[in-house]
């Protein structure tokens, strides 16, 4: 019995030792679909690596930003590892907030940096060094009801007029049914709508030489055009309305297109979130053909207490097995050899999707590069919600945008 005793004893303390001598690494993430995949995958990454253990601070978009801001100053970051949305790239790079991850990547056998997806991966580069590997695409892109369209005998709009054209003619506000539901709320989000429409039609905020060019006759031309789509053919309140809003209304069968994150045409064919309307929804490129890319990016602060064991994390969650593994339960891919696995297809949710992703990354563009990034992106979201909401004209509000842009560039 006392042998016993002293066996158990012993092998509680080597339990114990084990626990203490873990290295617990903290990963600030988002509140949404691609997380609850990434836990569903962490146990492999624990059974390969018993040393080091994995949890998740998971938050509103709203509350990142400032909480990974605060531990940048901090002596020792609170968060070992962290994703960074892609308007912060440029700016936490610049501030040297983030570790270069160039010999991380370079020491890692089997990574193949350059099968990432050349668009999304470059937002990453600051003046040619690597600070974050990509997590997942939230490119935009054109989700229809093909059901609908079918049934009336439609073409899917391929230039912005034809989409406009298009989504007022199904619009029957008398009947509670919508052409396109909307996100024009203020800020982030009718920027990131609305700037296909800039997209569609040669417009940009900023040209390649740096020159603030949103008051050209194009831009003014894309925005008279998603005003009036604003007005004829989206829900009511679209000015005020977000993500959330569009996609219930989506789902709910009340609109007929909508401008989103191409993830969520997988969410909206599910009978749990659609019912009877799942799987009549389909996926295109947005009209014009050129969308609006967004990207996250795992990053390790500049403070990180043990940026080797971030890597390791890092190098595991981004690598070509756990991109395909997390595709397959349904995340975004961001490599070219996941987008065109046939085993993905497969298991997946097809080769048209998946194709059609890879078409849109190809071209798609960010809202806004540089350290200013998310300051330009607060000014022009002000600026096109006034005009949506008929604060301002077309005019006044690309003109006070075009103000406000060249003053915060020195221009």
């Amino acid at each position: 019995m006392k042998r016993l005793l002293v066996v158990c004893l012993g092998l509680g303390f080597l339990m114990g030792t084990a626990l203490a001598q873990q290295r617990v690494l903290t990963v600030i993430m988002e509140e949404l679909p691609e997380t609850d995949i990434i836990k569903m995958l962490l146990p492999e990454f624990h059974a390969a690596n018993p040393d080091l253990r994995v949890v998740f601070d998971t938050m509103p978009y709203e509350a990142m930003r400032d909480k990974i801001m605060t531990q940048f100053f901090a002596p020792v970051s609170g968060y070992d590892i962290i994703i960074v949305d892609n308007p912060w790239t440029d700016e936490f790079a610049a501030a040297g907030w983030l570790v270069p991850l160039d010999q991380f990547i370079e020491a890692t056998p089997g990574y193949d940096y350059d099968d990432f997806i050349p668009a999304v991966r470059d937002i990453a580069v600051y003046e040619g060094t690597i600070y974050g590997v990509p997590f997942y695409n939230y490119a935009v892109a054109l989700i229809v009801r093909q059901d609908i369209f079918d049934a009336k005998g439609l073409p899917i709009p391929v230039t912005l007029e034809e989409y406009v054209e298009t989504a007022i003619a199904l619009t029957d506000k008398d009947a509670g049914f919508y052409g396109a539901a909307m996100q024009a709320m203020r800020g982030y989000k009718i920027f990131e709508e609305c700037a296909n429409y800039f997209y569609a039609l040669g417009a940009e905020v900023i040209d390649a030489e740096g020159r603030v060019v949103i008051d050209s006759p194009q831009a003014k031309e894309a925005l008279r055009l998603y005003c009036l789509m604003v007005e004829q053919a989206a829900q009511p309140g679209a000015v005020t309305h977000g993500f959330d809003e569009a996609m219930r209304l989506m789902a709910g069968g009340h609109a007929a297109t909508m401008i989103s994150y191409n993830w969520m045409l997988p969410t909206l064919n599910k009978p749990e979130i659609s019912g009877e309307l799942a799987g009549n929804f389909a996926l295109y490129p947005v009209p014009g053909g050129k969308a609006v890319l967004g990207a996250w990016y795992w990053a390790i602060p500049h403070n990180a207490a043990d940026k080797e064991a971030a890597w390791r994390f890092i190098a595991w969650v981004s690598s070509p097995e756990t991109q395909k593994k997390a595709a397959i339960l349904g995340s975004a891919p961001v490599r070219l050899s996941v987008l065109t696995d046939p085993e993905v297809w497969e298991k997946g949710f097809g080769k048209d999707y998946y194709l059609t992703v890879l078409e849109i990354l190809k071209t798609a563009k960010p809202l806004a590069r540089g350290p200013y990034a998310e300051a330009i992106i607060e000014i022009v979201g002000l600026e096109l919600n006034n005009a949506a909401a008929g604060i301002k004209t077309v005019e006044e509000a690309l003109h006070d945008a075009a103000r406000e842009l060249r003053k915060l560039l020195g221009q």
